[in-house]
């Protein structure tokens, strides 16, 4: 019995040694997100100091998030007050459950953590930070101002400081007058959303430079992104496909510098931060993702390693979609398509049905992200088949 004692020490002392190797030693991790950032922004607009943490850091050009649709009715609008990509960013899996855990909670109560923004639209995927404000009254600055003096205050291992505005006016220049000179452009002369996008970037740069002044910055990661894209006529539709991607940058204690990932998925990025803060990631399963080792700079870069997985759900969910409407379109002149239509409704046609945007509560029950694309990819190709006759 003793010899078996003593054994599973030395095996339990090893699993933590190996944990324990994969810590990052930082203390914090501030995910600070501005709300519909287009993937060209950096390159496009006014944004120094975001292009400097591109220079010192990690960057992902295009982090694909899961199409940003935010349905009002039905069971994911139940305990669900934001769009698909942020329950499954704090949760780190595509297979959305009321039961799931959230990067938070893994972290909190025994570390403080703290949620900070302009908004309560956020309140389903705040459940277990230490300190969250949600405040629609604030503008971007106050936000910056609340985070900051939390960071005074309080020493969080875990904050997201998200500020709303962008997202805002860039759905208002989708929805602007024709005459407007940015109309259905939110590149285009004077527009509010090239204002917000580079006064969110001075923020930035305000939180680097207390961070830096107060003896913060050597033991914090910073990731900077969205919670989805933009498109070029504003806001964020689902079909646009520069809706589902959105730029991403690592920089801090233990980040490899001047980097470059060919590819991310929003779904990494809680299993990431949980790794960095040596934590175990909020949830497992098929639909989970993975800490991306490379941000850091004890790991080499992998080359085209990446399986583009949310990438080809939104496709074959954009697809579907189109799909559908051609046979509704099909069904004015030919019943027949009627038909196809109901029996795909009906999973007559298939044994399982396909799993798309108004389902995102049942992926769950294909087990693997995988096999869901496997049973899309069947169901899109009889469409075709049948579309095509």
């Amino acid at each position: 019995m003793k010899i078996f004692i003593k054994s599973t020490l030395a095996i339990c002392i090893l699993m933590g040694s190996l944990v324990n190797s994969n810590a990052q030693e930082a203390e914090r991790v501030i995910l600070f997100m501005i709300d519909g950032l287009h993937w060209e922004a950096p390159s496009k607009m006014d944004m120094p100091n975001f292009n400097a943490l591109i220079d010192t850091g990690v960057y992902i050009e295009k982090s694909y998030v899961i199409i940003p649709h935010h349905p009002t009715i039905g069971d994911y609008s139940d305990y669900n007050s934001c769009s698909f990509p942020n329950p499954m960013l704090h949760s780190g899996t595509v297979f959305i459950k009321p039961e799931n855990k959230m990067i938070q909670e893994v972290i909190s109560p025994k570390r403080q953590s703290a949620f900070v923004v302009n908004t309560a639209a956020y309140r389903s995927v705040a459940r277990g930070f230490s300190t969250q404000i949600m405040d629609s009254g604030l503008t971007d600055e106050d936000v910056l101002d609340q985070a900051i003096n939390l960071l005074k205050h309080q020493n969080p291992a875990f904050m997201r400081v998200h500020l709303q505005s962008p997202g805002e006016l860039g759905r208002s220049v989708s929805v602007c007058e024709p005459g407007k000179p940015y109309f259905r452009n939110i590149y285009g002369e004077n527009s509010p959303y090239v204002k917000a996008i580079e006064n969110a970037d001075k923020l930035l740069g305000e939180l680097v430079s207390f961070l830096k002044n107060s003896g913060k910055w050597e033991n914090t990661i910073l990731i900077v992104t969205s919670d989805h894209g933009q498109s070029k006529v504003g806001w964020h539709p689902m079909y646009d496909e520069e809706s589902w991607v959105t730029p991403m940058v690592f920089a801090g204690k233990g980040i490899a510098t001047n980097r470059k990932l060919s590819y991310f998925e929003h779904t990494n990025l809680a299993p990431t931060i949980a790794w960095l803060l040596n934590v175990h990631k909020p949830n497992n399963g098929g639909g989970a993702g993975e800490a991306i080792k490379e941000v850091s700079k004890k790991y080499p870069l992998k080359k085209d390693a990446y399986i583009h997985r949310i990438k080809t759900i939104n496709e074959q969910i954009k697809t579907f979609n189109f799909y559908k409407s051609s046979l509704i379109l099909a069904s004015k002149k030919d019943p027949y398509y009627a038909v196809v239509l109901a029996s795909l409704e009906n999973e007559i046609l298939t044994p399982e049905p396909f799993y798309h945007q108004d389902r995102i509560t049942d992926w769950h029950r294909a087990k693997t992200v995988d096999h869901m694309i496997e049973a899309n990819n069947k169901i899109l190709l009889q469409i075709k088949k049948e579309l095509d006759k």
